[in-house]
């Protein structure tokens, strides 16, 4: 049969022919977008959030007040677990087409939903709802405000910044292992500081409770024998107490440990604490909580010792700066990665992924 037009005698003549008006409605679908432009396709926010800290009625409420004033569609919420703090939760976030995604919870959680991000171009949202919130911290996102947060993540700007990317070679069977960072890991006092901290009073303390564990990890003086290699560079020797690698400097209570990292500089700082005895942690203290400041510009590409401007070497506290760190250890350590504990390790590998995370920021 083939197609026929009935006269309209109110009006134009209708194709009754459905390819035939399908393509008619198409030519006239793409001739407005041309002229006007395409509407913007449903936004949509996901929540990947820990429930053992969150309170989901207090951010729910939020949520839904601010998602309907950007006119962002129904927000898709979705629990971590145990076995996984937010990585699987994240990826099938982004499955989902979502735009941005809000990370309610600790560093872990937070580091975790980093992790499922990696490769998007999803946005990462804070809700600070842990013990030590780094990230948040170094970006100047208020705490323990939600109602700040949530508008930050609907209606702040976006920040690209830089991804920590760690290789870990583990002691059992020599097989390594990947995970992302946002903010520092190592090892030494970090990771034993975790090892150590108990947990039950750090759910009371918060975060007093790593001041007992700080104690039981500060003895042992140089006894770490490592090989390191930056940036490909010949590798050296060195004994340390604690070396620690970060995408950031500023820890809590306003206490700078790399002074001259920067979020979105490209590069990863290194520190290698050093103390001989109750002098040199004194001297560490000293320039961690006090002389941070006069520290700047001192920083080193290629090896551990160093010193510009004729200073005297503070021996106990070195620092150093690459985009790829690669460490050997003479035994195996406990190692740690945005305050997770990671196992015990037998080397590292350290790079960067510059810029390659947007993060909602005020």
């Amino acid at each position: 049969m083939t197609s026929e037009t009935i006269p309209d005698p109110d009006g134009p003549q209708q194709n009754t022919d459905p390819r035939a008006a399908s393509a008619a409605t198409a030519a006239e679908t793409a001739e407005k977008v041309a002229e006007h432009g395409a509407p913007p396709p449903p936004r949509r926010a996901a929540v990947v959030f820990n429930p053992t800290k969150v309170d989901r009625e207090v951010l729910g409420a939020a949520v839904d007040a601010a998602a309907a004033e950007a006119d962002y569609d129904e927000t898709l919420w979705i629990e971590t677990t145990e076995e996984d703090p937010g990585v699987d939760m994240a990826r099938q976030a982004v499955s989902e087409g979502v735009r941005v995604v809000l990370a309610a919870g600790g560093d872990g959680t937070v580091r975790a939903v980093a992790e499922g991000l990696r490769g998007s171009d999803v946005a990462l949202a804070l809700i600070p709802s842990g013990t030590g919130n780094l990230l948040a911290r170094n970006l100047d996102i208020v705490l323990d405000d939600v109602d700040d947060a949530v508008s930050t993540a609907f209606a702040g700007e976006q920040r690209r910044i830089d991804l920590g990317v760690a290789t870990m070679r583990r002691p059992a069977d020599g097989g390594t292992a990947e995970r992302v960072f946002l903010v520092m890991g190592g090892v030494g006092l970090d990771a034993q500081m975790l090892v150590n901290t108990d947990d039950e009073l750090k759910k009371k303390a918060g975060w007093l409770a790593y001041v007992q564990a700080i104690g039981r990890s500060l003895t042992g003086g140089r006894r770490i024998a490592l090989q390191y290699r930056i940036d490909g560079g010949e590798p050296r020797q060195a004994r340390v107490h604690t070396l620690m690698v970060g995408n950031v400097g500023a820890l809590a209570g306003d206490v700078v440990l790399l002074p001259d990292a920067e979020i979105d500089d490209g590069v990863l700082d290194v520190v290698a604490l050093r103390p001989d005895g109750v002098v040199g942690w004194l001297s560490v203290f000293f320039r961690v909580l006090v002389g941070h400041r006069g520290m700047r510009g001192q920083g080193d590409s290629t090896t551990l010792p160093l010193n510009k401007g004729g200073r005297k070497r503070l021996d106990s506290l070195r620092y150093l700066r690459g985009r790829r760190i690669e460490v050997r250890l003479a035994e195996s350590e406990p190692f740690e990665l945005d305050g997770d504990e990671m196992g015990d390790v037998t080397g590292f590998t350290m790079t960067v992924e510059p810029g390659a995370l947007a993060v909602c920021v005020p």
